[in-house]
């Protein structure tokens, strides 16, 4: 699965924006998706999960209410929509992808570890 995350920029505070992840070679539909960010110096960090049907999520606390993550599977892609962006927001943004296999709760695909497939990341940098 190539993974190709697209829809970064520059944008201040409270502004939007949304991220796509697009893949070739494998259909989606069977695979969990992930979006994770990192700033420079930083570990990676959970941000959204999405089940392969789209009917279960699970969101990092700092972004709840906040970001919406979705997909659909006819086109191949996973969208992020950022909303009341924040400073604190600024990262590299990674989408990742896990074939679905055994069941667990949408929260076990919280951690990289999880993911076999990884995007190249697109920057946001939301302005004060």
């Amino acid at each position: 699965v190539q993974l190709q995350a697209s829809g970064g920029g520059l944008v201040q505070a409270g502004g939007s924006l949304r991220l796509s992840c697009t893949a070739s070679g494998r259909t989606l539909s069977t695979y969990y998706m992930g979006w994770f960010r990192q700033d420079p110096g930083r570990e990676r960090e959970f941000v959204a999960a999405i089940s392969p049907s789209g009917d279960s999520t699970y969101y990092a606390m700092s972004v709840k209410g906040r970001f919406t993550i979705s997909r659909d599977n006819a086109k191949n892609t996973v969208y992020l929509q950022m909303n009341s962006l924040k400073p604190e927001d600024t990262a590299v943004y990674y989408c990742a992808a896990v074939k679905a296999g055994r069941y667990y709760s949408i929260s076990y695909y919280r951690t990289p570890p999880r993911y076999d497939y990884w995007g190249q990341g697109t920057q946001v940098t939301v302005s004060s």
